[in-house]
């Protein structure tokens, strides 16, 4: 079995965390697969934010 790199693990959290406002113990015990799909739909949120933003001036 790998070993998912650790930097990258808490980067996913941090980036989870300041947007869903999840406590730490929440995201721990997220499954790779689910906090992998949560970051792709958090991006796409702020995807089409940022595209509202940009098309709104």
């Amino acid at each position: 079995m790998k070993k998912y790199p650790e930097e990258s693990l808490w980067s996913e959290m941090a980036y989870l965390a300041y947007h869903l406002h999840w406590d730490i113990s929440s995201l721990l015990d997220l499954e790779h697969h689910d906090r992998a799909r949560l970051i792709r739909l958090v991006a796409d949120m702020n995807d089409r934010a940022w595209e509202a933003l940009t098309d709104a001036r």
